[in-house]
């Protein structure tokens, strides 16, 4: 959040995979699909490849996106293409989604915020937990360590909320109301998102124009709403698109108890044990202790969760 560096996850190897999943599906009615031509000297089958269609409209938090624009229909195109044939990163995506969009989209309607912005999450982490930016940059929102606490978030040694999902989307919350005061649209606070409130606010003045649609950024946040815009058109339509994860195979949200402590907690690993447990088991449910101990100022209270039985 709030940098200048390329998105965080591409999962580049999602070509190579992607290449073999798509023989697989080569017979189904999809809309990037592939077609037999003729066959290699090999004897096996060479295919055509087609470029995604992309919707007749689309809107963004209920903000239009102006696709009658040609530059601005060439932008998605671009992303809906590239990202379309990373078959094994969107699929990894949608199994993930299963577990963290219900989280995600439970505290955006708690906070009051629309749910499309649930794709920003997407397009900084692919719902990654342990993502890392090359500039420190960390978990599902990308929250920058210097950002976090500004948004309510604990970091330090012993606690970094960035990876926790509620907290860091309440935080994130926070942030694109925030900035939709500031701008007026949640397109505008999307793409601050990427680039901070202060980038933006530097090109809307000199361009005289708060629309992010109107504007030249620099190319990664030139980018960053139409990948947003990629994911929620790939992600909606993920059949249509011949990316095909039974309800079964996506993964469920955890099932978890939850121990209330409001004293210090000298050895993680004892107390993992002493609650049935294990260090590993209490690291996977609660990402956001990054120590071997957990120390709790007077009158302070953390939420702990362990495997329900």
């Amino acid at each position: 959040m709030i940098r200048n560096k390329k998105s965080v996850v591409y999962f580049l190897s999602g070509l190579a995979i992607g290449a073999v999943l798509v023989i697989g599906v080569a017979s189904r009615k999809i809309d990037p699909g592939t077609t037999p031509v003729e066959m290699s000297a090999e004897g096996r089958p060479m295919y055509k490849w087609h470029a995604p269609s992309l919707p007749v409209s689309l809107d963004f938090c209920g903000e239009t996106v102006p696709l009658d624009k040609w530059e601005i229909r060439e932008k998605l195109d671009r992303e809906v293409l590239v990202n379309s044939y990373l078959h094994g990163s969107q699929l990894f995506i949608l199994k993930l989604s299963g577990r963290y969009f219900p989280i995600i989209e439970e505290r955006l309607k708690a906070n009051g915020v629309p749910d499309d912005l649930k794709y920003v999450c997407v397009a900084e982490s692919s719902l990654q937990q342990n993502a890392w930016s090359g500039v420190g940059a960390a978990s599902f929102w990308q929250f920058m360590k210097d950002t976090g606490p500004r948004y309510g978030l604990e970091i330090n040694e012993e606690v970094d909320e960035r990876f926790h999902v509620v907290k860091a989307t309440d935080a994130a919350c926070r942030y694109f109301k925030e900035a939709h005061s500031k701008f007026g649209s949640w397109t505008a606070a999307a793409a601050s998102y990427n680039c901070g409130m202060g980038g933006f606010t530097k090109q809307a003045e000199f361009q005289e124009s708060n629309n992010y649609y109107d504007l030249i950024f620099p190319e990664e946040t030139n980018r960053y709403v139409f990948r947003i815009l990629a994911f929620k058109h790939l992600l909606t339509n993920a059949k249509r698109f011949g990316m095909i994860i039974e309800d079964h195979e996506a993964y469920k949200p955890l099932r978890y108890r939850t121990v209330t402590v409001s004293a210090t907690i000298p050895n993680l690993t004892t107390f993992a044990k002493e609650n049935n447990s294990s260090y590993k088991m209490l690291k996977i449910y609660n990402p956001w202790l990054r120590g071997h101990k957990l120390t709790v100022r007077p009158g302070k209270t953390y939420e702990i969760l362990f495997p329900q039985e």
